[in-house]
């Protein structure tokens, strides 16, 4: 039996839902509302994946970041991408070093992209050449420089931002980068009552703090026992069909994706549904994965996995409208 295995076994599905819960409620004690988004951003935390986070500047996108890991007592490395930003800001880069007695050699300087929660702020500002030093980290979990590759600690957990109304001076997410985000996961603007509760916990002497709940061996028990959770055949297929249905070339695909889809998700869709699935099962004390899960997973795990064509721009068609009629014409079976 695998380390990976007895680290799993030594964690019960009770003792997942109870410190996830923990979790939630921690972060919850500093994020007003955003119920959805600390549920979303927990789950691609807990399936070992990354997240993109869209939303307009100041909806505590960093402040999410920052107090999971005050609740989770890891490394929290913070990427404010620029124009300018380089490559090796992020993964580091080799110097030449001296000892005391004058021998020089090559060291690697880690960037901050070692770290347990990175946060990339405002991804696509930053040139193409730089989003890729990205690309690496986020699927290997390790980074090469002077053809030397390095592990990354973990866990390890990307969250990217991007501002959707400002977008001059940006330069878009390639296809292949997107598919790397487990979820991407759009970030709603408080209603009324949550302004006012944001105005009294933020302007008042005393500040809203998380406290430690959990560590990283604890969220990699997690993420161990969580692919270990059964799904049965048929709910297997109806994912896939899924999958298949955001394609426009199939002969069963739906109206809405033969029409407005150019491309539709790939098998990293697939994983995301079942993955997210298994986890959103435990969450609910269940030990089997339903249709349920699958169907609330769909959202934020295809709707950047979807390109739409020049027609569903030209109509203002979202890939969430796209989503939601593949699981309205995808029958549960």
């Amino acid at each position: 039996m695998t380390a990976a295995s007895e680290a799993a076994i030594a964690l019960t599905p009770e003792e997942f839902r109870q410190r996830a819960q923990q979790i939630e409620a921690e972060v919850a004690q500093v994020i007003v509302g955003q119920h959805e988004l600390i549920r979303q951003v927990i789950i691609t935390l807990l399936a070992g994946g990354n997240a993109l986070l869209e939303g307009v500047p100041g909806l505590a996108k960093t402040t999410l970041v920052r107090t999971l890991t005050d609740v989770i007592d890891c490394k929290f490395s913070r990427i404010q991408f620029t124009p300018d930003l380089m490559p090796a800001d992020i993964v580091g880069t080799t110097l030449i070093s001296e000892d005391a007695h004058g021998h020089k050699s090559f060291r690697f300087e880690p960037g901050p992209i070692f770290a347990n929660l990175v946060l990339a702020d405002e991804i696509n500002r930053a040139t193409p050449k730089t989003q890729s030093a990205l690309l690496e980290a986020m699927q290997e979990r390790t980074v090469t420089v002077a053809k030397t590759i390095h592990q990354l600690p973990r866990p390890f957990f990307v969250l990217a931002t991007q501002n959707p109304l400002e977008m001059e001076g940006t330069y878009p997410l390639p296809e292949a980068q997107l598919d790397r985000f487990f979820f991407k996961i759009n970030v709603a603007f408080p209603t009324v009552a949550e302004l006012v509760e944001i105005a009294q916990r933020t302007t008042g002497a005393r500040q809203p703090a998380a406290r430690h709940v959990a560590d990283g061996p604890t969220i990699i028990q997690m993420q161990e026992l969580a692919r270990t959770v059964p799904i049965a055949s048929h709910v297997l297929a109806y994912a896939a069909r899924l999958i298949t249905a955001t394609h426009p070339e199939g002969k069963d695909t739906p109206a809405i994706t033969k029409q407005y889809v150019r491309y539709g998700a790939s098998p990293r869709g697939m994983q995301t549904l079942i993955l997210a699935g298994k986890i959103l099962a435990l969450l609910d004390g269940r030990y089997n994965v339903s249709f349920g899960d699958i169907r609330l997973a769909a959202l934020p795990a295809l709707r950047h996995r979807v390109v739409l064509n020049f027609e569903a721009q030209a109509e203002g068609i979202s890939a969430d409208e796209v989503v939601k009629g593949v699981l309205e014409a995808v029958k549960e079976e």
